[in-house]
């Protein structure tokens, strides 16, 4: 029989579970941007609250899997080596300004490429090389000077010599603090949390009336599930232990670029199977649909914006150790502290972006804060 070795088996984990990423992208609509850009401008919350039901479904299985010693998530590199809360707040902003800017995130980029939309193939590559000097390049100072004791999202141990792991800690999860507090089981809370959280988003009848946003909810919510699983059991390495995550779509798109220029030099992993199952996905998906177009910029102000937002969530993605994806439902499915930090900055951001978008001008959004504070 054959038998794949663990980087075999998280290529291909990754793969399999982009690929349903990019079809749930494209014929669910899940997009992170398209739900806050539909509650703010539209005040239609029915997306967020399909985003939101992923979180608990992912928090509910990731717990399980740690419950039955599936995973261990103290071993989460959210956990290991969390980012500063200065980095966490402005890569969160960083990264939500420039989603606004591109009109999706980073994983939402790949889903348009699958989808002919060139001028996501430039915001792709700018945000790559972004995500991957602010790891090893000339802009990772930034990252050192926020957040010195960080790991980067791609990396196997964090640069921290005091990790969780290296302690035996309990991770500094919302669970752990909050079982630490009354004395209660983290798994127990955990489970608390995430079903008050799915009944919350189901309340209004809204998402249930959207059988295809409810499916792609679930779905989403267990593809990070998934990831955690592949990453924390069954593709683990005894001899090359490596702090566990699931998915994220920042430094994989640098790591993505990279093996693509220098294949001989690197390999194959998880987070580039991931970006190219997502791709993979969305391609099939507006196939079947027959929603394939070729897509561009309409004129060098959009490919402006495109480049500039691609700068902002490379960098920002990095300081703040995730995504949308990453930290908004990763690092949400373990309930690590950073992640509602990272997940109001960017949505925070985005008002910002969008406000600029509408108005043309940054000066409107600080006024209209300004304005209601006063009122």
């Amino acid at each position: 029989m054959l038998e794949l070795s663990s980087n075999n088996v998280a290529i291909l984990g990754g793969l399999g579970g982009g690929i349903v990423l990019g079809f749930m992208a494209r014929w669910g609509r899940f997009c992170t941007f398209a739900a806050i850009e539909d509650k703010i401008l539209g005040h239609d919350g029915t997306r967020l609250r399909m985003w939101g039901l992923a979180i608990a479904i992912a928090i509910l299985g990731t717990y399980g899997l740690n419950f039955f010693g599936l995973i261990d998530i103290s071993n989460a590199i959210y956990f290991t080596a969390p980012p500063a809360l200065a980095a966490t707040i402005l890569g969160g902003l960083m990264f939500g300004v420039g989603m606004s800017l591109v009109g999706t995130c980073g994983f939402g980029v790949l889903s348009r490429i699958g989808g002919g939309d060139l001028k996501s193939t430039v915001t792709f590559l700018v945000m790559g090389i972004s995500a991957f000097a602010t790891m090893n390049g000339v802009t990772a100072f930034l990252r050192l000077w926020l957040s010195p004791n960080s790991a980067t999202p791609n990396s196997a141990t964090p640069n921290s010599a005091t990790s969780n792991s290296a302690t035996s800690e309990a991770p500094a999860s919302i669970a752990h603090v909050i079982g630490q507090t009354l004395g209660v089981n983290p798994n127990l809370i955990a489970v608390s949390l995430a079903s008050i959280l799915a009944l919350t988003m189901l309340s209004n009848g809204k998402l249930l009336q959207h059988r295809r946003f409810l499916i792609t909810g679930i779905s989403v919510g267990l593809v990070i599930v998934f990831g955690w699983w592949i990453l924390g059991n069954a593709a683990t390495d005894p001899f090359e232990p490596q702090a566990s995550r699931s998915y994220s779509f920042v430094a994989p798109h640098g790591d993505t670029i990279l093996f693509i220029m220098a294949s001989t030099g690197t390999g194959l992993d998880f987070g580039i199977g991931s970006v190219i199952g997502v791709t993979l996905g969305a391609y099939l998906t507006t196939l079947a649909l027959r929603d394939f177009r070729w897509e561009a910029c309409e004129d060098a102000i959009e490919l402006k914006r495109q480049m500039l937002g691609g700068v902002l969530m490379g960098v920002g993605g990095v300081l703040a150790l995730g995504c949308t994806v990453g930290q908004g439902l990763s690092a949400a499915s373990t309930l690590a502290i950073s992640a509602p930090i990272t997940l109001i900055s960017i949505y925070v951001g985005a008002w910002f972006g969008l406000q600029f978008l509408v108005s043309g001008s940054w000066w409107v959004p600080f006024r209209s804060l300004l304005s209601r504070q006063t009122k």
